[in-house]
């Protein structure tokens, strides 16, 4: 079986298995991003060389916490308020000149404010008006998928200045364009036949997972730099671990849900 075909299919089975789980009930949704939440926690593990019971154990208990037990807004806009500020480190983080390894200290925050806390955040998404609303997540994930699709073809095809070449040697300018226009096309689309919601809100939504996805792509290139890895882990042939499939989604979660919270009470 040649390189691209092991890759489409291990690929295709991925994208059927989120749609699939997402669509058919909310305990399924939250049952798989449990399971992609522990697989993600041993891989990161790996990378910033940590012991993974400790933080399986944080990742287990903090998701039962915060998804089997209603939880009030207040610890929701708590978790908001610590994957934001952790975010905001892993941006420093990613611009930082020198490739430094981290303290003990540091790889707990990140762990638990850059991986566990932003996955239980995407899992409240699809909540946002009280009800579960698969929808919303199917709706973000096809964004996602556009923007990387689209920033890679355009970026082969059109590419020339170099996006950030010392972490990302592959990405370009003109791939992110791409991929942000292609996002908005696909937020717009989606709002237009698949959601009948407001255009605006999923242009800026697109826009949103457009930006923040490829800021998360890149911060988790930074941790696989400093570990000396192409790729987290190589459950998934051709795509690597489910840490990098999963690198957009948990970087874009709480910027996502901060902006459905400031229509929420904007409105």
């Amino acid at each position: 079986m040649t390189t691209t075909l092991t890759r489409a299919l291990s690929g295709a089975v991925y994208v059927l298995l989120l749609v699939g789980a997402t669509l058919y009930s909310q305990y399924s949704f939250l049952l798989l991003f449990g399971l992609l939440l522990l697989f993600s926690v041993v891989e990161f593990c790996k990378l910033v060389h940590l012991k993974p019971i400790f933080p399986l154990l944080i990742a287990t208990g903090g998701y039962i916490l915060f998804n089997l037990n209603n939880t009030v807004k207040t610890n929701e806009i708590l978790l908001l308020i610590a994957a934001l500020t952790v975010s905001v480190r892993a941006l420093l983080f990613l611009f930082e000149k020198k490739d430094r390894h981290l303290d003990q200290l540091s790889k707990y925050v990140f762990l638990i404010g850059y991986l566990i806390i932003p996955i239980i955040i995407f899992t409240k998404i699809p909540f946002v008006y009280n009800i579960y609303v698969p929808e919303i997540i199917i709706s973000i994930l096809i964004i996602i998928w556009a923007n990387d699709t689209f920033a890679y073809l355009v970026g082969i095809t059109m590419g020339k200045n170099k996006l950030f070449e010392r972490i990302s040697p592959k990405k370009t300018v003109e791939g992110f364009a791409g991929g942000v226009i292609f996002s908005i096309v696909a937020g717009i689309i989606l709002a237009q036949f698949y959601l009948h919601q407001d255009t605006t809100k999923w242009i800026i939504i697109a826009m949103i997972v457009s930006a923040f996805g490829t800021l998360g792509d890149l911060i988790e290139s930074k941790f696989k730099r400093i570990a000396g890895v192409k790729d987290s882990g190589t459950i998934m042939p051709g795509h690597g671990g489910f840490l990098d499939r999963l690198d957009s989604i948990i970087f874009v979660a709480p910027f996502v849900y901060l902006f459905y919270q400031i229509i929420y009470y904007v409105s």
